[in-house]
């Protein structure tokens, strides 16, 4: 069961969130508060298909910018998966990181706002009752069986592999977990009990084998490794780079 917290104690959560790194740090605001830019509705990106194409094409087009090529020699199929990932990512770590803190998070994509960036982890911003005392693994599984579930079906309606996007939740999960360890040692043991919980989600099996923090490694591939298939880069959980 979850509680209100004091204001006091949602700083603190706040700020050791940031503490762990860009993808877990979030920003609080009043619900009905009119957006404002830079500011948009979350809910737009991850609730509407032709959105989320709009944002693999940004992605598509950084990509390309960065390998000197022009964006149509980027695979959509491979701009897809790595915006897919990074989105997923952005909202698993938060929910994740106050997990191990003992706290609850609510990610409601419907009251959440984001600042439209590339190269890495967005502005996120959530309101204020998204903050609670109590165990926090349940709000975590709970955006994994929403807003994760339906990014994942959208992208895969784009003609992307649904053990590939699976599979890149996979990765988010424990990529949250290692870099809690990381920031926090003292917290590695709650934050792998937590993505441990998560990837027992049943779209999750297969995608993975080992534990989180402990030999884990996916069972597929993101495909960024397709950006140049002539001296292929690899991630640390790839099953390509065993």
């Amino acid at each position: 069961m979850t509680r209100a917290i004091s204001p006091a104690a949602g700083a603190r959560l706040l700020a050791d969130l940031a503490a762990l790194g860009p993808y877990f740090a979030v920003d609080l605001h009043r619900p009905g508060l009119p957006v404002r830019p830079p500011w948009q509705p979350l809910g737009e990106l991850t609730g509407s298909p032709e959105a989320l194409a709009g944002r693999i094409g940004e992605v598509r087009e950084r990509l390309a910018a960065a390998a000197g090529c022009p964006a149509a020699a980027v695979e959509f199929r491979v701009a897809a998966s790595i915006a897919q990932l990074g989105l997923c990512a952005r909202l698993l770590s938060p929910a994740l990181g106050a997990a191990a803190a003992g706290r609850a998070l609510s990610v409601e994509v419907a009251q959440a706002r984001w600042v439209p960036a590339l190269g890495g982890p967005f502005r996120l911003s959530l309101a204020e009752e998204a903050i609670a005392a109590g165990p926090g693994t349940a709000a975590a599984a709970a955006l994994l069986a929403g807003p994760v579930t339906q990014i994942v079906r959208t992208v895969e309606a784009m003609a992307v592999s649904p053990r590939v996007l699976w599979g890149n939740v996979a990765s988010a999960v424990n990529g949250a977990a290692t870099m809690i360890a990381a920031a926090r040692p003292d917290l590695a043991g709650r934050a792998a009990e937590t993505a441990a919980a998560l990837l027992g989600h049943p779209d999750l099996a297969g995608t993975y084998q080992g534990r989180p923090l402990r030999g884990f490694r996916r069972r597929n591939c993101c495909l960024i490794y397709r950006l140049s298939p002539e001296r292929p880069v690899y991630c640390g959980d790839c099953v390509l780079g065993q």
